[in-house]
């Protein structure tokens, strides 16, 4: 039995992630993956990922892992971080690239004319560091967690959703934008919860013992 399958398609410190839930899931079985069985047979799925939009759509097909990634959004707990979290909607302009559609939305970039913060200095892109999330809406994965923690970016792309509903949390950077997404048994965030220190392993947690219900 896997209790929870880390999904593998070749991009992404998948160490780090598995690391970090079987640190605060010590009982579970934690499996970096990239067969599709396995992560049919998972009771809860991580989807994480790093690098560019296009290399990872190509690397998930590649695998055949598209349509497992698809299945497992539509009926288990299911976590995207990062990368993960953004090859859940339509488009993204990196690469003018297609994501999975499950999630009605698109990907944009930080455009440099608002790389510009209320003192007048220049901010950098990618946005690389701690930076607050904030609660738009409460979700079990919030519990015990502060509004207003700090968590660890590393992106220059960030999600735009359609159904405006479905975020549950949103960063600063000067401008705001959508950091993290729920829908029904679905969480993703941009940040990197694994590389979060306590608010990030609190988020896992919280993951493992979720029912998958908001």
């Amino acid at each position: 039995m896997i209790d929870i399958a880390v999904v593998d398609y070749g991009m992404g410190n998948l160490r780090s992630v598995s690391k970090a839930l079987e640190h605060v899931a010590p009982d579970k079985r934690v499996v970096v993956t990239s067969d599709p069985a396995d992560i049919a047979a998972a009771e809860r799925v991580v989807f994480p990922g790093q690098g560019a939009m296009p290399d990872c759509v190509r690397e998930l097909d590649a695998r055949g892992l598209r349509q497992a990634v698809i299945s497992a959004a539509a009926d288990k707990p299911f976590l995207g971080i990062c990368i993960g979290l953004q090859l859940l909607f339509d488009h993204s302009e990196e690469g003018n690239a297609a994501g999975l559609g499950i999630l009605p939305g698109n990907v944009k970039r930080f455009a440099d004319a608002d790389m510009v913060d209320a003192s007048g200095a220049r901010l950098k892109v990618p946005h690389m560091g701690w930076n607050e999330v904030y609660q738009s809406h409460a979700h079990p994965l919030w519990n015990d967690i502060a509004d207003g923690e700090r968590f660890y970016y590393v992106h220059s792309y960030y999600v735009v959703p359609q159904e405006v509903a479905i975020e549950v949390g949103y960063s600063n950077y000067p401008k705001r934008f959508t950091s993290c997404i729920a829908r029904d048994n679905i969480f993703a965030v941009q940040f990197h919860p694994e590389k979060s220190q306590h608010a990030g392993l609190k988020l896992l947690s919280n993951f493992v013992v979720w029912d998958g219900r908001p």
